[in-house]
């Protein structure tokens, strides 16, 4: 199965999980979720379930896990990486270039 860049999940009751991949995606669906009846919710279950067994791209149920996560607030923000930190750092300089 596909990975993704991980989201790190809280549940509801606080514990986390970083979900990067399909399987874990369908494994963070069991946690405590606020409303297990929305409908981001359910789609994102079926969707899951769907690129679990081959009948729909992993991209697309990804996406529909992350915008579950997201309505119900618990997806906790991403810190940025250390290569967008650097990529940061070189950009700031105004086009000087690469330090000597």
């Amino acid at each position: 199965m596909s990975s993704f860049l991980p989201l790190t999940i809280r549940f509801v009751h606080g514990g986390t999980m970083v979900v990067s991949s399909i399987a874990d995606a369908k494994k963070a669906l069991g946690g405590t979720w606020k409303d297990k009846d929305s409908p981001a919710y359910l789609k994102a279950a079926r969707l899951v379930d769907d690129a679990a067994n081959g009948i729909c791209r992993p991209a697309i149920a990804f996406a529909a896990f992350k915008k579950a996560a997201t309505e119900q607030g618990l997806l906790q923000p991403a810190e940025p990486s250390a290569a967008l930190d650097m990529l940061d750092q070189l950009s700031s300089r105004n086009g000087k270039g690469p330090p000597r």
